[in-house]
């Protein structure tokens, strides 16, 4: 009985705490002093004091581990101070905040911060490193997709629209019309980072119409940002169902550059790679377009392009100074590339004949195959880089202590004579 008394008073505290307020450490005398989360989308300042507090306040919590001396992290700054308004407005409010890991260093080894800026998500507490793009546009709708639902349920036509709209035109989106939940479920959590999914339950004529299917279950693919769409009615079991969300997952012809490279990387499928002069030139839409076509009749290979003056970097690991362009090939995105005896070069005219043709060599063998050149470090040979620096790093470290066993050694010597 006294042991309750005692406790009430605690429990009465704790239960007449406004919402949005939580205590941490560090009030006068010892005692636990009130914080409060800033909802107004400042980007606030924790430290060790208040962290686990914060955590514990929001649902979702984006943390910035930074250095002030990191000149990643400064540029980074104004980005967040972008993001933090949107994302605290949103239905779901994601609140950002940042931590100077360099001086409470326990904290950020707490979570295996070993380089700075790390960023983490924190979904009801649960920690999760966010890799993604940095820029504040492509942050705020990576998050937005981070704590969406793997699979939304649409009832209506306006949930629709609704669903359609608050995505933006940054990812692909799948609506499965009449499609069963479970059915899609899976790969709504497997691809959830690159895509949006949703089932719609009800529907009209209209999005019918809109959507161009005419029987369901269907599976509609959109890719806004390519403006581009396709229809799977199954089956909806074994590969069949994965194989049309991961190939949808690209647009038809895909425009290579430091953004879709990794896109291309992890689909698995090996490229064929057009290289152009310049992608701005006149003739380049006509050859976009007979590209597309033959996307659409292999679906086995990813269809890319990528400009000389947009990527001179990328292109010259394929060996394309000095040659006449457009030149077209085969890439398995990793050490090698294929080249087709006598359809190398495209020349100016009738693209789909030599599409044809080119493809007709690459599917009969009539390949020679290419090892990929060392002009572009962020794509190939990174192994051997970080390999030459490892062997620069342990030679630094015999020569430091070699040299600082020496100068042990001297006085040792001296010492002993």
């Amino acid at each position: 009985m006294a042991l309750r008394r005692l406790l009430l008073p605690l429990v009465l505290l704790f239960a007449l705490l406004p919402p949005g307020r939580v205590a941490s450490a560090g009030g006068d005398g010892g005692e636990p002093a009130e914080f409060e989360i800033p909802r107004d989308g400042t980007v606030v300042e924790l430290d060790e004091s208040n962290f686990d507090a914060a955590v514990r306040a929001v649902d979702y919590l984006f943390v910035d581990f930074y250095a002030p001396w990191c000149g990643h992290c400064k540029r980074l700054a104004p980005q967040l101070d972008e993001a933090a308004p949107v994302l605290a407005g949103l239905s779901t409010p994601i609140i950002v905040a940042k931590v100077n890991a360099d001086k409470y260093r326990k904290l950020g080894s707490k979570y295996g911060v070993d380089g700075f800026p790390t960023l983490m998500l924190f979904d009801h507490g649960v920690p999760s490193e966010y890799t993604d793009s940095r820029k504040a546009d492509l942050l705020i709708e990576n998050l937005k997709k981070l704590v969406a639902p793997d699979v939304s349920v649409l009832e209506s036509d306006s949930s629709i629209k609704s669903f359609v709209e608050a995505a933006g035109i940054n990812f692909p989106l799948f609506i499965g019309f009449g499609v069963d939940e479970s059915l899609i479920a899976e790969y709504g959590a497997k691809y959830k980072k690159k895509a949006w999914f949703s089932t719609a339950k009800d529907f009209s004529e209209d999005m019918m119409v809109l959507y161009d299917f005419d029987k369901f279950p269907a599976l509609v693919s959109v890719n806004p940002k390519y403006n581009e769409q396709s229809v799977f009615y199954g089956p909806f079991e074994g590969t069949f169902l994965e194989d049309f969300i991961r190939q949808s997952l690209l647009p038809l012809t895909v425009p290579t550059n430091r953004e879709t490279v990794k896109l291309l990387k992890d689909d698995g499928r090996k490229v064929v790679l057009t290289i152009l002069e310049d992608e701005l030139d006149e003739n380049a839409p006509q050859l976009v377009k007979v590209l597309r076509s033959a996307a659409n009749a292999n679906h086995d290979l990813v269809f890319g392009f990528v400009g000389v003056k947009q990527w001179e970097e990328f292109t010259e690991t394929f060996d394309v100074k000095g040659s006449q362009l457009p030149k077209i090939i085969v890439w398995d995105t990793k050490e090698e590339y294929e080249v087709v005896e006598g359809s190398e070069r495209l020349e100016e005219g009738d693209y789909g004949s030599q599409v044809s043709r080119f493809l007709e060599g690459y599917r009969s063998g009539k390949t020679i195959k290419k090892n990929v050149g060392r002009g572009s470090p962020s794509l190939l040979g990174l192994n051997a880089i970080y390999i030459l620096i490892f062997l620069v790093a342990i030679l630094v470290a015999l020569m430091y202590f070699s040299g600082h066993g020496e100068e042990e050694e001297r006085p040792r010597r001296t010492h002993q004579d």
